[in-house]
C-alpha cells in the first residue's frame, strides 16, 4: 500500500481484498465473522468501505452500479479482531438489463438468507431522503426471514452524506430515520469521528472486542 492510498482508519491494521463471487459456487470459506454492505448505488458504498479499511480496495466511480459481484475484504483491528466485509451489488441502477438485475438479486439475497458466517447486514441510505422504496424492500426481507442453520444477521442503517445536509438538519434527519424503528448511525466522509463511531457499532454488532483508545 502507498502513502497516496492511505486513507484516515482509526480501528482497522490490515485488509486485503480475499476475492470476488457472481455464482453461488464461487463464493469463498469465510475465515472470519462476515459483515454486509447493501444499499443503492448511487448512495456512497465503496467511498464509506474505503474509510472503514483504510485504503482504497474497494472500486468507487462516477458511474453508479459498477459492483456486480460480492467483493471479500479480510479486516485486522488494532484490537486483534479479525473479520470479513462484503461489497454487495448496488440496487436500484434502471440501466442494467432486467435479467441481469433479477439473476443478481436472487444470487444476493440467497447469500443474505442463507450464508452461515454472516452476522451484520449495513443498509446504506442517503441521509438527505432517508430509506427508499428498494431499503424497505429490503429491510422487510431481512426482518421476515426464517434462516436455516444461522441466526438471522442484525441490520444497521447507515445514513451517508451526512455533510450534504446544513448542520441544523442533521440531528432532525437521523431522527426521523429512527422514528421508523430502525438503528441508524450517520456518517461523512468528511468528519473521521463518525467513521470511528460506526466501527465502535460494527465491532459492537458482530460480538467482537473493540479496541483500545
Amino acid at each position: 500500500m502507498t502513502k497516496k492510498d492511505q486513507i484516515y482508519a482509526p480501528v482497522a491494521v490490515g485488509s486485503d481484498f480475499l476475492g470476488s463471487a457472481s455464482h453461488a459456487h464461487e463464493l469463498p470459506p469465510s475465515p472470519s465473522v462476515e459483515v454486509a454492505f447493501a444499499g443503492r448505488s448511487n448512495v456512497g458504498k465503496s467511498t464509506l468501505l474505503n474509510l472503514l479499511l483504510g485504503q482504497k480496495l474497494a472500486h468507487t466511480s462516477s458511474t453508479p452500479g459498477r459492483t456486480r459481484t460480492l467483493n471479500f475484504f479480510g479486516v485486522k483491528t488494532r484490537g486483534g479482531s479479525a473479520l470479513t466485509f462484503v461489497d454487495l451489488p448496488g440496487y436500484g441502477y434502471a440501466k442494467r438489463a432486467k435479467e441481469e438485475r433479477l439473476a443478481w438479486g436472487e444470487f444476493v439475497e440467497r447469500y443474505l438468507l442463507e450464508r452461515v458466517p454472516l452476522a451484520l447486514v449495513i443498509v446504506l441510505v442517503d441521509a438527505r431522503r432517508g430509506p427508499e422504496h428498494d431499503d424497505l424492500e429490503l429491510l422487510k426481507m431481512l426482518k421476515d426471514a426464517r434462516p436455516g442453520g444461522r441466526a438471522a444477521p442484525r441490520v444497521l442503517m447507515v445514513a451517508t452524506k451526512l455533510d450534504k445536509l446544513p448542520l441544523a438538519q442533521r440531528k432532525p434527519a437521523l431522527a426521523a430515520i429512527a422514528r421508523g424503528g430502525f438503528s441508524v448511525i450517520g456518517v461523512s466522509a468528511s468528519d473521521p469521528a463518525s467513521i470511528d463511531a460506526l466501527w465502535r457499532r460494527v465491532l459492537s454488532g458482530v460480538g467482537l472486542e473493540q479496541p483500545a483508545t
